[in-house]
């Protein structure tokens, strides 16, 4: 397959951090605001970088919520193992392979930066692409981050674990992939987006990249 880029999501995809973001936004919320959000109240907010998201529902201590929650989330993210189990094999791989690296994620710098200095893979990935405070812009970055390494968008890919990814790969015209390994990733939500392919686990990615994609990348 003539593959020679692949960007990567960052949430559910390269690592577990749903409940860190949950638990950091609660908390935060409960601070600023007297009440408790659940999971799904949080969620529903995602789109927006969590600057945005404290713009819209914090409005007048914006900056003061947004320090206090990403102290949290540092302090919650300390606590993970690392990233998915395979996540650092795979990288290898595709890199043996020749194949650029990105990340294109919804969420801000300071947590992006967090997250990939804790799972230890900032190396591995040459362009790095966060979210916007005024809504989700993933086709956009996807787009920006093709453009800048000058590679056909046929021979890029995009891997995500929510309809929206998969959504947003085929309108920025690269290859729709889907990671279905985390927990909670609803994989028939995946597969009804219509990627070319939806992995359960991160093996079966890895596998799909050897079997797949040459040792050049071309």
């Amino acid at each position: 397959m003539k593959v020679k880029g692949i960007i990567f999501d960052m949430d559910g995809t390269l690592g577990d951090t749903m409940a860190v973001l949950c638990e950091a936004f609660r908390q935060a919320f409960e601070q600023f605001l007297g009440r408790r959000y659940s999971d799904q109240e949080i969620a529903a907010l995602f789109g927006a970088t969590e600057e945005g998201i404290f713009q819209r529902v914090v409005p007048d201590r914006w900056r003061d919520c947004l320090q206090v929650y990403s102290e949290i989330y540092e302090k919650i993210h300390a606590r993970l193992d690392g990233p998915f189990p395979g996540i650092e094999e795979a990288l290898r791989l595709l890199k043996q392979r020749g194949v650029s690296l990105g990340i294109v994620t919804g969420k801000g710098p300071p947590t992006t930066a967090i997250s990939l200095r804790d799972f230890n893979l900032t190396g591995y990935f040459e362009v790095v692409e966060t979210g916007s405070a005024a809504g989700a812009v993933k086709p956009h970055l996807i787009r920006k981050v093709v453009e800048r390494w000058d590679i056909p968008s046929d021979r890029v890919a995009y891997i995500g674990d929510t309809p929206y990814d998969v959504e947003a790969a085929k309108e920025a015209d690269v290859i729709p992939l889907a990671a279905a390994w985390a927990p909670a990733t609803d994989a028939a939500a995946l597969n009804r987006a219509g990627p070319l392919a939806t992995f359960t686990t991160v093996e079966s990615f890895i596998r799909w990249v050897d079997g797949n994609i040459e040792a050049d990348g071309s």
